[in-house]
């Protein structure tokens, strides 16, 4: 209920229309001025780092201590004490340049670090009766109602903010000598209190930086398992920035007096909500803990995610990007059961509670050689620019390889086309990235004429994320030592076929890590004692050694309103995967509809057919037990190529909002042809300006 809460407020934010944005909100009149004007609605999104501190106590055991409630940022596991958020509110400029206004906020926390924090702490005592304990508390989500007031010299706006705070917190008390261990939730209310600063940046948008203040007093939990009652207190320092859109009337005189140039910043945001479940399947056994299946009685679940798209330009042709996003939810399985998983909008690890990432910060040059001129629209993560068709683009920072490689016009995005994980990108192509599909690395890409060279070097996992059952934090995160690496190349040739275009891409990667031998593995594993676990044997034999891979992707334009897709990879199956699936070739064809026939020039039909295979000594290491990134069922006696067939209809509700359906027939679920078939079924919501 709390993730439907938050991802109900999320929506409210940002599901409105985008044309809505350009409405004008009535306010008293007031007295021309170039000077900007405050009156208005306006909602937006923050990014924050908090620290503080709390005092505990059980008199009755003779406890009493203190922690630190601030974690270290670490970027390549994307955990640490800060938070992304969402804020909204309404503020009334006085004719003297005062401004009076009130303002709500939503944190979510970053995804917990190992020891299950985000912003929080942990502390390890002795008691005089009771011996070592282990006491935590984290903050799962939080926010605030406040008032502000504040004065506008110019363009700026100088306030100040207090109100209300409360925030939503799991606890946890382990006896380190009887494993006793409770993990009760409390709810704790307290005020807040600060100051900020916030000026016009582009028309419409202001951008803030704010301090925050705030304490929730005194509260006491009874952990039952551990029969001890402890009180505590809680206080934090907050400092965010953020981004506002301004829903007053149009203010491009006081806007250009400020120096604001709308070319000079870009932004753009979504929201995504997922449902997807499928009803019971056969199954030769039921899941347990022990193997990555789909479970036998059917399931249901969610994803939520809602991002910010934030570009500046640097200097020229150069462009810096920055994406805050909050995810929330679980993909079928905990994202287990098929290697062509069913939703690319869940990852491999999910919360029941939002929590925030920042996905992509990236630095972009584009350098013009010459040819003739194109333009190219503004965009998710791309300014409004004109370059020629002989250029050099260079990306590095943090960002998805799947952003510049494999992509396809008709098939390659889960959030408006086909949903199925090996449709978005060729199911063979084993693509660096932590648990949400994310890298360090650079990447190069030369435009000339129809052709486009494109190569990379980019981070991998600090191990790979098969055979961690739960899945541990050095298989989702990055590998800080950049050990693990991964090399793409890429060669597009775009055409023309019998007046349409068209595109072929050839994408090859070479992987470099310490990976096992499936075959290797299992002699070593026929020559353990009985009982041994594969994984573990899988583990200690692995070596340094590369892994390569090669796909390719066309994407032919038939009519204006028909295209049709094709892709088909290989990759060494005797070496295991790394980081995104249980896959060693595919083939998959397709087409999408425009809706223009039937008067509905906005929706989308699409169907495609999929086979997903594995060699022959990665079926025999499932079948002694091995457990992959996606599936593993614990034995795999009858091994069969998955057949996935999917289709779905995009209906836009608005221009700016489109529902989605969305089917998909999957047999031999995870290679096992005493598996299911299974019959998944999804709804999409997708909101985007």
């Amino acid at each position: 209920m709390r993730a439907g809460v938050v991802a109900g407020i999320v929506i409210a934010v940002l599901a409105s229309d985008a044309k809505a944005a350009d409405m004008a909100v009535k306010a008293p009149s007031k007295p021309a001025s170039a000077d900007y004007d405050w009156t208005g609605f306006y909602l937006g999104g923050n990014v924050g780092y908090a620290w503080g501190n709390s005092d505990f106590s059980d008199p009755a055991n003779g406890i009493a201590g203190s922690m630190s409630l601030a974690q270290p940022i670490d970027s390549f596991d994307e955990a640490g004490s800060f938070y992304v958020g969402v804020q909204g509110g309404y503020n009334y400029m006085l004719p003297n340049r005062w401004v009076i206004g009130s303002e709500f906020d939503v944190s979510a926390p970053s995804f917990q670090n190992p020891a299950g924090l985000s912003v929080g702490g942990m502390t390890t005592f002795t008691s005089p009766t009771l011996g070592s304990e282990t006491y935590s508390e984290n903050v799962l989500t939080s926010g605030t109602l406040r008032g502000r007031i504040g004065y506008a010299p110019g363009h700026w706006l100088l306030y100040a903010t207090g109100g209300l705070a409360w925030s939503y917190n799991q606890l946890s008390l382990t006896n380190n000598v009887t494993g006793a261990t409770d993990s009760p939730f409390l709810w704790r209310l307290g005020w807040a209190a600060g100051a900020g600063v916030e000026t016009p940046i582009a028309p419409h948008w202001t951008a803030r930086l704010e301090y925050l203040y705030t304490d929730y007093g005194n509260s006491s939990v009874m952990f039952a398992n551990n029969a001890q009652r402890f009180t505590s207190d809680w206080s934090l320092n907050e400092v965010r920035a953020g981004v506002n859109y301004q829903f007053g009337a149009d203010q491009s005189a006081a806007e250009k007096s400020a120096g604001v140039d709308p070319d000079e910043v870009n932004f753009h945001g979504q929201a995504t909500f997922t449902w997807q479940g499928y009803p019971a399947i056969r199954s030769p056994a039921p899941i347990t803990p022990t193997n990555n299946s789909l479970a036998t009685k059917g399931e249901g679940r969610e994803t939520f995610d809602a991002t910010l798209f934030a570009g500046i330009r640097l200097w020229q042709g150069a462009e810096f990007w920055v994406d805050p996003e909050i995810d929330q939810g679980f993909g079928l399985g905990d994202t287990h059961g098929v290697a062509g998983f069913p939703s690319g909008e869940s990852y491999k690890l999910g919360f029941s509670d939002p929590y925030g990432r920042v996905n992509r910060y990236f630095v972009r040059q584009t350098i013009n050689l010459g040819g003739d001129s194109q333009k190219i629209d503004a965009d998710i993560n791309q300014f409004e620019e004109s370059v020629t068709t002989n250029r050099l683009v260079f990306t590095v920072g943090k960002f998805a390889i799947v952003d510049i490689f494999d992509t396809n016009k008709y098939a390659n995005n889960p959030k408006t086309d086909f949903l199925n994980w090996a449709a978005i990108n060729t199911g063979t192509f084993d693509y660096a990235g932590d648990a949400w599909g994310f890298t360090y690395g650079a990447a190069a890409e030369w435009y000339q004429g129809d052709w486009t060279l494109r190569g990379g070097v980019f981070d991998m996992s600090a191990v790979p994320a098969e055979t961690s059952a739960p899945i541990t934090a050095l298989a989702y995160g990055l590998d800080e030592s950049f050990h693990q690496f991964q090399m793409v190349g890429e060669i597009e040739r775009r055409y023309e076929l019998w007046g349409q275009p068209g595109t072929i891409k050839v994408t090859g990667f070479v992987t470099r890590g310490d990976m096992a031998n499936f075959q290797n593995a299992i002699n070593a594993w026929l020559a353990s004692p009985a009982g041994t676990d594969i994984n573990l044997v899988t583990v200690a034999s692995r070596v340094y050694q590369s892994k390569p891979g090669v796909s390719a992707n066309l994407a032919q334009q038939v009519t204006d309103d028909v295209g049709v897709f094709a892709k088909a990879g290989w990759t060494d199956g005797n070496v295991e995967p790394w980081d995104f699936t249980d896959m060693d070739r595919t083939v998959e064809v397709g087409t999408s509809v425009n809706g223009k026939k039937w008067g509905r020039p906005d929706d989308t039909f699409g169907i495609l057919g999929m086979m997903n295979g594995i060699d022959s000594s990665h079926a025999a290491w499932f079948n002694d037990g091995g457990l992959g990134i996606l599936v593993g069922d614990g034995q795999l006696p009858n091994p069969g190529w998955e057949h996935i067939i999917e289709t779905y209809y995009s209906y836009a509700l608005t221009s700016s909002v489109k529902l989605s359906a969305d089917y998909q027939f999957i047999q031999n679920p995870g290679f096992n042809k005493d598996r299911g078939p299974a019959n998944v079924f999804a709804g999409r919501v997708h909101w985007q300006f």
